[in-house]
């Protein structure tokens, strides 16, 4: 667990030749560069959160010859394998999401199901490049491999539905946490995305939702829900919980998504891990105010003209007003600002990345837009003093930890 096939970066060697401590902080730039490189291709790098799966999904994917390249290289999106390796990603959990649109009984577990085979099939079609993965042992193996694991993650508990057996269904499949609910209540629980508490909470079903989540292994994530939801989802799990890709909403207040100091708190002496979210709204909320007043002047400006964003006529006007008034954008110092603070509060080991790559329109700090830029946060992280040691515990180790209590307290 320590590295990808056991090696480490040249200025870890020279360290251990030397033992002496080396000033990250005091390199120059371009060999600081190069040590951040070395450090993203040395360490098991997990990513809490890939929306991959319902993009294919909307992108019509199929697992025809003429398609099969479209995961391994792609000029859309924000993840391929070949950008992957580049930036040194080695775990993308695949986000089985599930729309608020399609959250009801009978659509929601079959969507599921749906996008789960979509990435199985990825895995078939190109056994050289991925592997499934249901244990942080089993990414270890494969990353020896040289292969990506693709281990899955459910965003929106509601294709549970409401048996309690689908719990030990999708972790058959191989999932390995489920994000409680999205931006809407659901049958388990309140979201902070919805304008009224349905539960004040967890609902009775949501509360055996849980206890059955930590009986067969599943992590039990609290990334979108309710705060009400959040405390009582501390008070009752028995192991460590993760939020697969969240950020602080000291930054944003504005942003009930994002997680308070006290939630920080609380994660850290659950055990538990927070794998911050790249989402520009979610970092700023300077970003998010100015933005939604962009959007506003925007829409005026079509209703003015009759216009629709969906008519052809709009585009032309669209691009003019996007390129008068510019979308406000974070860069890679805000997230690492992120990492600080939940250290500042919780500490080094309950950090990690949640990228929410591919579910969000590409709207991403500068410095972070796709899966191939993960060193440039290394780098801001090293120039602030971080250690190799801290580093790979933001990567993998804190999300390990944490996976492995999970199973650990579990029947399997």
């Amino acid at each position: 667990m320590q590295s990808k096939y056991f090696l480490i970066g040249l200025i870890a060697v020279s360290a251990a030749c030397t033992s002496k401590k080396i000033d990250y902080a005091s390199m120059p730039d371009d060999k600081l560069m190069r040590v951040a490189d070395s450090l993203a291709q040395a360490y098991i790098l997990v990513d809490g959160h890939v929306d991959l799966p319902y993009r294919l999904r909307v992108s019509h994917f199929r697992l025809e010859k003429e398609y099969l390249g479209i995961p391994i290289r792609s000029e859309e999106g924000d993840f391929d394998y070949e950008r992957a390796k580049k930036g040194g990603l080695d775990a993308p959990f695949m986000s089985i999401y599930i729309p608020t649109a399609q959250q009801q009984p009978g659509v929601a577990k079959a969507l599921a199901d749906s996008l789960m085979d979509m990435v199985d099939g990825i895995v078939r079609e190109h056994p050289d490049n991925f592997a499934a993965a249901g244990t942080p042992d089993d990414i270890i193996k494969n990353t020896q491999a040289g292969k990506l694991s693709l281990p899955f993650g459910m965003e929106n508990g509601a294709p549970i539905e409401n048996d309690l057996k689908n719990v030990q269904y999708f972790y058959d499949r191989g999932v390995r946490y489920i994000t409680l609910s999205h931006s809407k209540n659901n049958q388990i629980c309140d979201s902070s995305g919805d304008t009224t508490q349905l539960w004040n909470g967890l609902s009775p079903f949501g509360v055996e939702v849980v206890k059955e989540m930590n009986r067969v292994g599943i992590m039990v994530d609290i990334s979108h829900v309710h705060d009400s939801t959040f405390y009582q989802v501390m008070k009752l799990t028995k192991v460590p919980c993760i939020a697969s890709h969240s950020s602080c909403r000291a930054f944003a207040p504005t942003v009930k998504r994002d997680m308070t100091d006290d939630m920080i708190k609380k994660m850290g002496e659950n055990g538990g891990v927070i794998m911050i979210n790249f989402y520009n709204a979610f970092l700023d909320s300077v970003v998010v105010n100015q933005n939604d007043k962009n959007r506003k002047k925007l829409e005026a400006l079509l209703a003015e003209k009759k216009l629709s964003m969906d008519d052809s006529l709009a585009k032309p006007v669209i691009a003019q007003f996007e390129k008068d008034n510019p979308s406000l954008k974070t860069d890679v110092k805000i997230v690492a600002n992120h990492i600080d603070h939940v250290v500042k509060i919780a500490g080094i080991d309950h950090v990690g990345i949640g990228s929410d790559y591919d579910g969000v329109d590409g709207d991403l700090p500068t410095g972070l837009e796709d899966v191939s830029k993960y060193p440039n946060l290394i780098f801001e992280l090293l120039k602030r003093g971080y250690s190799p040691e801290d580093i790979e515990k933001i990567c993998s180790k804190n999300v390990f930890r944490v996976w492995n209590a999970v199973i650990e307290a579990s029947d399997h």
